[in-house]
């Protein structure tokens, strides 16, 4: 089972305490069919485990399969640096058959964000490129070769992403984070 090789930390998206005892990490692209079905998925499990769970999305752009995925990633990275990364998430998610630039920008005006500098930072910020990229390489140094790619507390979740499924793989014991041992009777470990 893969493991993932960038741990959670202050630099991911995240929603959810940050002492949730389980943390749900999703590799996704924002034009990719499935990570569109999963969506609603993560959103149910969510209002269904309250704040049990921590979510944190990165980017992994398929741009060889679908051509405006990295536009979209740009565009909720620029979202970001005006505080509003999971309103555009789910905006691109909600209109997933509209991601041309044009339709970014729209989205953007919805937001209400300043439109000059989403604009400048959607186009040229060095930063999100550099987190575009560390967020992709992350993903291939831990196993992500398609999207979506979920871990449950740091391990890959290889089964469906189903509701019903993805839901139980949360709620085993074994997801939970580790506890701390406990000395025996014997004062051993």
């Amino acid at each position: 089972m893969s493991k993932l090789t960038m741990p959670v930390s202050a630099r991911d998206h995240a929603q959810g305490p940050e002492d949730a005892p389980i943390t749900l990490v999703e590799y996704g692209d924002y034009e990719c069919p499935y990570c569109g079905e999963a969506y609603p998925i993560v959103k149910r499990l969510q209002k269904k485990m309250g704040k049990d769970l921590r979510f944190i999305f990165r980017n992994f752009p398929l741009t060889e399969s679908h051509p405006h995925a990295l536009a979209a990633a740009r565009a909720a990275e620029a979202a970001a640096l005006q505080a509003k990364f999971w309103e555009m998430h789910d905006l691109l998610y909600e209109n997933q058959a509209t991601l041309e630039v044009g339709n970014l920008k729209t989205f953007a005006q919805t937001l209400e964000l300043d439109i000059a500098q989403w604009a400048h930072a959607f186009t040229s910020a060095e930063e999100i490129t550099a987190r575009l990229e560390e967020d992709w390489n992350s993903g291939v140094r831990s196993g992500v070769n398609g999207t979506p790619t979920f871990y449950i507390n740091g391990e890959r979740h290889d089964d469906s992403y189903a509701y019903p499924v993805l839901l139980a793989a949360l709620q085993r014991p074994s997801a939970r984070a580790p506890q701390r041992r406990r000395k025996t009777p014997y004062g051993g470990k």
